[in-house]
């Protein structure tokens, strides 16, 4: 049982940082440019109009995503309670891969975004 508990944390915890790195993007996102924190993508590095919506709109796109996740993750390790270490280990490493597709994946919506609303030069359209 101890296993389990310890493999239903380790999946909540990319939800979570989804949600805590959101809420933080949206609360106290970077105010320069900057390569150390951030959303930081070529697009999204061009001005710093660009640069304030890509941390804006990732942020609640994470938030909203993050607090998604959270229950969701939780359903495929409810799913094997009581089974064998190796059938909860398995479970919560494709649970943990789907979770870390969609943190990674998050670059598209965002990367489209910026794209429909600013030109090649990151000036607004």
């Amino acid at each position: 049982m101890g296993f389990w508990f310890f493999m239903l944390a380790m999946d909540l915890l990319t939800p979570a940082a989804m949600v805590g790195c959101g809420r933080l993007l949206l609360k106290r996102p970077p105010k320069r440019i900057n390569a150390a924190f951030g959303y930081r993508t070529a697009r999204s590095m061009k001005t710093q109009e660009t640069w304030d919506f890509a941390q804006a709109y990732c942020g609640k796109l994470w938030f909203r995503w993050g607090l998604a996740l959270l229950p969701l993750s939780a359903v495929p390790l409810l799913l094997v309670l009581g089974r064998d270490i190796t059938v909860i280990g398995n479970t919560a490493l494709v649970t943990v891969a789907v979770e870390m597709a969609l943190f990674l994946g998050s670059i598209f919506p965002v990367e489209a975004a910026l794209k429909k609303n600013f030109d090649q030069n990151g000036f607004r359209r």
